[in-house]
């Protein structure tokens, strides 16, 4: 698989993407990682899979979790997470990212949310396993969608309804974080954001790594390249992508897609496009 300038580090790292034609909201993904280790990064859906071999580390929502083989995998959208592996193998996962107001239509039930990033239950992870490698192979739209509801009913036992009101904090950040979403091609200085929350500079800082678990700069890169995604996704051309989201050249582009997705831009937009 291709990194940066090239290739992966080692040849054993794979990662692969698929979108279903009719459901543009739904990103289809199957790894094996042995040596690379995922940037902070967030996408777009929640993030649902299972861990077929090995154990992955990664940071999520301010902890470390270790996810081992038979585990399952339940992250909420939007929220910034890492990945490398754990044990000398790598691991092998496959992950489905979906829209949460389309799971709230195949479900019937809106306001899902996850409390436990990782749960062990073999069993379910070897069906859940099955059923994105089925959605994986459906060509047809129509096997698609059932297998898809099939699924989202084996996440409902974990999921929780209906998802509770941000605190305080995380409410006097929303502006900042609609600011960063609309000035994602901009050059930005904390100076600008902690004026957007009201605070000083340092005490903004300090505010918003304890709420978020992360800087702003971190934060505003993750959105940048989940921006770049959508993108590229359209078929625009990377060197306009990166333009578009305030990286300073493709090149640029480039080496921070692949930290946080493990493949280049253009091998990402060959693969769900193809």
């Amino acid at each position: 698989m291709q990194g940066v300038p090239g290739q992966f580090d080692h040849p054993a790292d794979t990662a692969q993407f698929r979108h279903p034609p009719h459901r543009a909201v739904i990103e289809l993904y199957r790894a094996h990682i042995v040596r690379h280790a995922f940037d902070l990064h967030c996408h777009d859906g929640f993030g649902l899979g299972a861990i077929e071999s090995g154990v992955e580390r990664f940071r999520y929502r301010g902890a470390e979790h270790l996810a081992p083989p038979g585990s399952l995998v339940t992250m909420n959208a939007d929220e910034l997470h890492t990945g490398s592996a754990e044990t000398a193998g790598g691991w092998r996962y496959r992950m489905i990212y979906i829209d949460p107001v389309l799971t709230a239509q195949v479900s019937g039930e809106p306001g899902w949310w996850f409390d436990q990033a990782v749960r062990t239950d073999q069993s379910g992870a070897h069906e859940v396993a099955a059923l994105l490698d089925a959605l994986w192979q459906a060509d047809e739209p129509l096997a698609f969608d059932s297998l898809l509801a099939v699924l989202l009913d084996r996440f409902r036992t974990h999921a929780r309804t209906p998802r509770p009101a941000p605190v305080q904090a995380a409410m006097r950040f929303a502006p900042v974080i609609d600011y960063l979403h609309a000035h994602l091609a901009d050059r930005l200085s904390l100076d600008q954001l902690a004026a957007v929350a009201g605070l000083s500079p340092f005490h903004f800082l300090r505010q918003f790594r304890a709420q978020h678990h992360a800087t702003p700069q971190q934060l505003l890169m993750a959105l940048r390249l989940s921006r770049a995604k959508r993108l590229l996704d359209t078929g625009e051309p990377p060197a306009q992508v990166a333009a578009a989201t305030g990286l300073s050249d493709q090149a640029h582009l480039t080496r921070a897609f692949v930290r946080r997705y493990g493949v280049t831009p253009a091998r990402y937009q060959r693969q769900v496009r193809s």
